[in-house]
């Protein structure tokens, strides 16, 4: 598997744009709008935007993404800037080759350097737990919203955390304005 990550540039949208489309189906338009918000928003500051590019020619073609993003915890004693892995996307043919996987330890080693205690997800407790995410409710983490299962409701804790920092995640205002949170039918 020839595959690179590394962040994004202005010239990967639009192949970002078809891995999303391709890997989130119908809600393909709204993930594509809701890191356009992202990007746009001072969550986004950091720039973490990644994506996998692989292929015959290993700079061909995007394959997957995934971002970082800023987030608060509303901890007792002051409101703590975390990360949040969403959305992670890789193109249907390269899924279960291991792209998800790279992106996500990139993300992990992106949010760590960036100085971020925690990093959350709503996701698949099988897939995420191989990377190191375990639940949050069981270390004092709240989830922000009653419709995330609390199986998916996940962290996993970086460098700079300290046991103090617990308490409800409340994700940036894009995750809201565009309904982008937790389980819908």
């Amino acid at each position: 598997m020839d595959v690179t990550i590394r962040l994004g540039e202005p010239d990967d949208i639009d192949g970002i744009r078809c891995v999303v489309g391709a890997a989130f189906g119908e809600e393909g338009p709204l993930i594509c709008e809701l890191i356009d918000a992202l990007r746009a928003h001072p969550c986004g500051r950091d720039g973490l935007s990644l994506v996998a590019v692989g292929g015959q020619d290993t700079g061909a073609s995007v394959i997957g993404h995934v971002m970082v993003t800023r987030s608060r915890l509303d901890t007792e004693p002051r409101l703590v800037d975390v990360g949040v892995l969403s959305p992670l996307a890789v193109e249907p043919e390269w899924q279960g080759h291991g792209v998800g996987g790279l992106l996500v330890a990139a993300a992990i080693d992106a949010a760590d350097k960036a100085v971020l205690p925690a990093l959350f997800l709503e996701g698949d407790p099988g897939y995420y737990g191989r990377v190191g995410f375990v639940p949050a409710k069981p270390l004092g983490f709240r989830k922000p919203s009653l419709r995330i299962p609390d199986a998916a409701f996940q962290v996993r804790l970086l460098a700079a955390y300290e046991s103090w920092m617990a308490g409800t995640l409340v994700y940036a205002e894009p995750f809201w304005d565009l309904d982008c949170v937790g389980l819908r039918e």
